[in-house]
């Protein structure tokens, strides 16, 4: 990645359940400072009883049905976000805290959703982290489509 900028056609979404709310406040802040679309699936309050999916999986299915381009899921460890998200068809999601998987996820796999821990990674490892995966594109080749391919036709989706 060469900049710290985001392609600013994308529309970004953003969600977590408490664990990962206050990265996705600042993720948020960081985002929209740099003139990316960010809409913002939840929770918009601090709440230790609230459960992931019921801000995940809203902010799948939106990536999902293209209503957004790529999606950004936070909990605490980032696992609970990518199992809601994985639930969705159409979706590849990964828990990743590093940059070189961020940009070639998306290079490689198509990855759409980012998941992350908000108790596991620090705010600037996590931004660019976003930004890495923000501003990678999909390779599109035949060994890459075809790799998807095969995923598709295990699961059915």
């Amino acid at each position: 990645m060469k900049s710290r900028t985001t392609h600013t056609t994308l529309k970004v979404g953003l969600a977590s359940d408490h664990g990962g709310f206050e990265l996705k406040e600042w993720l948020k802040e960081q985002l929209t400072a740099s003139s990316a679309e960010v809409i913002d699936f939840g929770n918009s309050i601090y709440d230790s009883d609230d459960d992931y999916p019921d801000f995940i999986i809203p902010l799948a299915e939106a990536v999902a049905t293209g209503q957004i381009d790529r999606g950004i899921a936070l909990c605490g460890s980032g696992v609970g976000a990518s199992l809601a998200a994985s639930a969705v068809p159409g979706i590849r999601a990964a828990v990743i805290h590093d940059f070189y998987s961020a940009w070639q996820g998306v290079e490689d796999d198509n990855l759409n959703i980012l998941c992350m821990g908000g108790q596991i990674i620090g705010k600037e490892t996590a931004l660019e982290n976003v930004l890495a995966f923000l501003n990678a594109s999909f390779k599109n080749t035949e060994r890459y489509i075809n790799r998807l391919r095969k995923i598709e036709s295990y699961t059915g989706r």
